[in-house]
Formats: C-alpha cells, structure tokens, sequence
C-alpha cells in the first residue's frame, strides 16, 4: 500500500512539474490545421484508459476553424458496429495553438495545446483535463493517415512519458474502419 501510494505521489509530481514545461508550437497555424485526423496514439494515467485501452481503436478527428475557435469532432467505430461520436467547440486562448472548452459529456474542463505539428502529416496533442479540482493528462498523436511512422510513435512516446505518463499507459491503436459521414 505504502509503495502503491509513494508512486502515485512521485507520479502525480512529476505531472505537476511537466505540465508546467509543456508550450504550443511556435508560429501556429489555426487555418493549416482544418481536416481530417486519425488519431492513432491516446495516453493517459486516467482510470477510465487504463479499464478500456485493450479495446480502443484508431479513430478520427474533423477539426474545423470557425472564426476565432475549433469545432472538434471526433468518431469511432464500435464493435458492434455502431458509432461513439463527440463534438467540442474549442475556444482559442490569447497563446496561438493553445484552447479551452468544457466537456458536456464528461463534465471536465480542457486546456488544450498544439505542441508539435507538421500539418500534412501529424500534430501532438497535450491536453489537461480537470474535474472537481482533479487534473489529469491526455496526450493524443493525430496523423493525417490511419498509420504514424515508428519516428512519430517515438515522438509521441517521449512527450507522454514526459508529461508524467506511465509507459504502460502510452498506446499506439490498431486501425479500425471508418465511421459513415453524417
């Protein structure tokens, strides 16, 4: 118990010190980054991924400037067939790359930022997500095809571990087909 609690202590501080560090890309490009994402890369400490990361997929992302703001759209395939779908309207912040919005679904408040980005290839994703005063990190590795180079995979996975991330829980997902259009 002693350990398990120590290292949740040295981890939630080294999420603390590392969320400090991180910054959006320089020279951000809100217009360069509209399209469609797969994202192929999801890590997190949270709970909830940990009980549900054998099972995740790739899944897509539509990001779409409106004025000032991002309409975020993300789909994934289900097993059975049918389709889990979530919209956010990401606010831009006054630090170009960087967005707030507030989850309906999840009831969390989100600190988004843009830390690396090649925007016909890929972007890395840092996200802090905090719910009744409990902040947790989400990092996410879009790419604009359903697979990242081993390079990018690398990328990722330094940034996460980082960002305080427990290697276990830094996941590259297979590919899964695409949900409809609507």
């Amino acid at each position: 118990m002693r350990n398990t609690l120590l290292r949740m202590l040295g981890a939630l501080m080294c999420v603390m010190a590392a969320c400090t560090a991180v910054t959006p890309v320089q020279d951000f490009d809100l217009q360069r980054m509209a399209g469609k994402w797969y994202i192929v890369g999801f890590a997190t400490n949270a709970q909830w991924f940990v009980n549900n990361k054998a099972g995740m997929k790739t899944g897509t992302a539509m990001l779409v400037p409106t004025g000032e703001d991002l309409d975020l759209s993300y789909a994934n395939l289900n097993a059975d067939g049918t389709c889990w779908r979530m919209t956010h309207l990401a606010k831009k912040t006054e630090t170009p790359g960087r967005f707030t919005f507030r989850s309906q679904i999840w009831n969390n408040d989100n600190d988004m930022q843009i830390v690396d980005v090649a925007y016909d290839d890929y972007a890395l994703v840092h996200t802090i997500k905090t719910k009744d005063g409990v902040s947790e990190v989400l990092n996410k590795l879009y790419s604009r095809t359903p697979v990242a180079s081993a390079v990018l995979q690398q990328r990722f996975t330094q940034l996460s571990l980082e960002t305080g991330i427990l290697a276990d829980n830094i996941a590259i997902l297979p590919q899964n087909a695409e949900c409809a259009e609507v």
